[in-house]
């Protein structure tokens, strides 16, 4: 059983930060590949970061240079610490893992407005 539980989203302003988190439940015992999609109204959802078990990163070309993704290997936690943020980047973000198959958080709202 994998239960993935994000937190940190909420209102951000244009040019500001937020940095969302995600506690990963895993039964078996391991460290996994982990990331952050996101899905803005209207629109399919898209890869915002990823981390590798070995902690190579992988971003999208519109959050590279603004958002980190980080692990905490030791809690299965993953991060994704986002600056200088647009209006652009209101979304829905879901934490994922990779175990098997995609285990899908429930998701947390990003809103960038002033």
């Amino acid at each position: 059983q994998v239960q993935l539980v994000e937190s940190g989203g909420g209102l951000g302003q244009p040019g500001g930060s937020l940095r969302l988190s995600c506690a990963a439940s895993v039964s078996i015992f391991g460290i996994y590949p982990m990331g952050w999609y996101r899905q803005a109204p209207g629109k399919q959802r898209e890869l915002v970061a990823s981390i590798a078990t070995g902690g190579r990163t992988n971003y999208a070309e519109s959050v590279k240079g603004r958002f980190t993704i980080s692990r905490d290997n030791a809690k299965n936690t993953v991060h994704l610490q986002m600056s200088s943020l647009k209006p652009e980047d209101t979304a829905v973000y879901y934490c994922t893992l990779n175990y098997v198959k995609t285990y899908w958080g429930k998701g947390t709202l990003v809103t960038v407005s002033s």
